[in-house]
């Protein structure tokens, strides 16, 4: 259920996001999902990719400053009030989200969101015990190309 995703700070201004995804795509690291959230000067480019280690490598020569992050991915049934149910879980236990987003991928009539918490152990433990299904790394990523 844990993914690392990366983070970096680019700035609001044309052409400087395609930037750092040019440097990935000439390694041939394939995005598997991305946010961007932007202020009036910067905005956080947050990225999941298969190999987070070698994404970081190449956009830290690139010279940028990448913040690793670990986040939950977990399946949110695709009819209205799916996402509501799994808050509802996290609430009860006290969880904050503090960001989410959807993952590119849908799996068997599901939706996959990215959720951030500040301790993503425990929200992991809270979500098996309510019998919401994560998915790990590998699990994701051996769908995809």
């Amino acid at each position: 259920m844990k993914l690392h995703q990366l983070s970096l700070f680019i700035e609001n201004r044309p052409g400087h996001l395609g930037a750092p995804l040019e440097a990935l795509a000439a390694e041939g690291i394939n995005l598997v999902t991305l946010s961007l959230a932007d202020t009036a000067q910067f905005g956080i480019l947050r990225l999941i990719v298969r190999d987070w280690e070698r994404a970081k490598q190449v956009l830290e020569r690139a010279g940028w400053v990448v913040n690793v992050t670990e986040v939950v991915a977990v399946d949110v049934a695709d009819r209205p009030g799916g996402l509501a149910e799994i808050l509802k879980v996290l609430d009860g236990a006290g969880l904050n989200v503090e960001y989410l987003y959807a993952f590119a991928l849908r799996r068997e009539g599901k939706s996959l969101l990215v959720l951030r918490f500040e301790d993503p152990d425990r929200a992991i433990e809270v979500l098996d015990a309510a019998g919401l299904h994560g998915a790990a790394a590998e699990e994701l990523f051996s769908h995809l190309p």
